[in-house]
């Protein structure tokens, strides 16, 4: 074909997908790339007769997750592919129809996770060829779309809203944890969206505050945000959550509260300050006084305990003085942050986990150590069971919740002869065990929370 007959397109058009039901997504236009590809996530094989098909699904609107085109395609082939950061990985390859302005042809599209491109899509040179020559300068060339246009394209999947937009701000979508707070909150009618905390961003401005996502995605306002924050990422989410917070959504729990839960020291100098019973505790600096810190709780055995714990890593128990001295003076040596706490020997490796949501106990469970371990930790081999918590027992996890601040919280108890002791309160405190030892939807009564607190009438 003469070049003088090959249409002129612009760095970016409007493609449109007919077999696909995609009428139209926007693509950057990439000569350097030898395959167009598609933005897929929820990559699944199916079987039609003899033959591959893949389902997928699309969202083929940038800064909007909230359409999505559901796409089945016979499988053409599969292929590594280097992306643009160098990584290679196999991709699946399907051949359909593309139509550009009022031109329709086949073209090979691998399916690719583009959520952090600013384009859903990458039109390459093999679609290029002998079709079109790019003039870089330009945009939209063949056709062009209003955002009335798009709306009217994809009317049929916008929902109208009959719910509240809530989001779970953590780190891993599938943990079973969140994925049933997401399950609770789409069956009761809400918009769920999961934002992960290390790939979001914050733009401080004092009449536009946003938070962005992804490849540039500016995050819309939300109704409420469910913090499941990891260790790893505190300081960072709490930012987020903040920001949240400024842009006038209700945090379930907030940025402070949960820095408050994460500070062991401080939260043990806030229930001792409340009078609230909990072992005897001990923190220092000096490797000198070591042998005056051990006596202090009482002496050996004893926890040891770095402030940064959680789900039992990070806690010691030191079986003799001896013990108990090596392991501290460790700890000091390379500046470790840690608390000596007095062993409760008769509660015989058990403690209780009350889940405490609005103020209210709504679910308690009984947490056994596994074999040859010293603390309750179903993480660590331990076993669940439910258990009927005593009215003092409930006080004290209410008042421990309170006294941090939080809305839901995971307060653990342990049972000695002086009585319930406080052990921590957790902040984001997993659903797994609870609700497979109690029968009960914690993930639902956390969601009928936030409508309680917003005041939100369900139909």
């Amino acid at each position: 074909m003469n070049e003088t007959t090959l249409k002129i397109i612009g760095s970016e058009e409007w493609c449109a997908f007919n077999a696909l039901k995609i009428p139209a997504v926007k693509a950057r236009v990439d000569s350097g790339a030898k395959t167009s590809s598609i933005q897929a996530n929820n990559i699944k094989l199916i079987q039609k007769g003899n033959e591959e098909w893949i389902s997928f699904e699309v969202n083929p609107i940038q800064e909007n997750r909230s359409i999505v085109v559901k796409c089945e395609a016979k499988i053409f082939d599969k292929r590594m592919v280097k992306s643009s950061s160098g990584i290679s990985e196999e991709r699946f390859v399907i051949k359909t129809p593309v139509t550009i302005g009022e031109d329709t042809f086949e073209i090979e599209l691998t399916l690719a996770n583009r959520d952090a491109m600013e384009f859903r899509m990458l039109l390459g040179r093999e679609a290029l060829m002998n079709r079109y020559v790019i003039n870089p300068s330009k945009a939209l060339m063949e056709q062009n779309f209003s955002v009335t246009d798009i709306q009217e394209k994809y009317k049929h999947l916008i929902k109208e809203k009959s719910g509240l937009k809530i989001a779970v701000l953590a780190s891993n979508p599938n943990l079973f944890s969140n994925k049933r707070i997401m399950e609770a909150g789409i069956a009761r009618g809400h918009e769920m969206v999961f934002l992960n905390v290390e790939q979001a961003y914050m733009k401080f401005d004092a009449k536009e505050p946003q938070i962005r996502y992804r490849g540039g995605n500016i995050v819309g306002i939300f109704d409420a945000i469910v913090p499941r924050i990891k260790p790893s990422v505190t300081f960072y989410a709490c930012a987020l959550i903040r920001q949240f917070d400024a842009m006038g959504a209700y945090c379930l729990n907030s940025a402070e509260a949960i820095t408050q839960s994460r500070d062991k020291l401080l939260a043990t100098q806030l229930f001792a300050k409340h009078d609230l019973r909990i072992p005897i505790t001990g923190f220092a600096n000096s490797p000198l006084d070591t042998k005056d810190l051990i006596k202090m709780v009482n002496g050996a055995p004893l926890i040891i305990k770095l402030l940064e714990s959680t789900q039992g890593k990070g806690v010691v128990l030191a079986e003799t003085t001896k013990a108990a001295e090596s392991v501290i003076n460790a700890f000091k040596s390379v500046k470790t942050n840690i608390l000596v706490q007095e062993f409760i020997k008769e509660a015989n490796g058990q403690d209780i986990r009350c889940f405490v949501v609005n103020g209210k106990v709504v679910a308690s469970m009984q947490r056994q150590a596994a074999k040859g371990e010293f603390r309750a930790n179903i993480h660590q081999g331990g076993k669940a069971s439910k258990i009927k918590i005593t009215s003092e027992e409930r006080k004290l996890a209410i008042k421990a919740a309170k006294i941090l601040d939080l809305p839901v919280a995971g307060v653990d108890i342990i049972r000695s002869n002086k009585g319930p002791l406080l052990l921590e309160v957790n902040s984001s405190p997993g659903l797994e065990g609870i609700e497979g030892a109690t029968g009960l939807d914690i993930a639902n009564i956390m969601i009928e929370a936030i409508e309680k607190k917003l005041k939100f009438k369900r139909n």
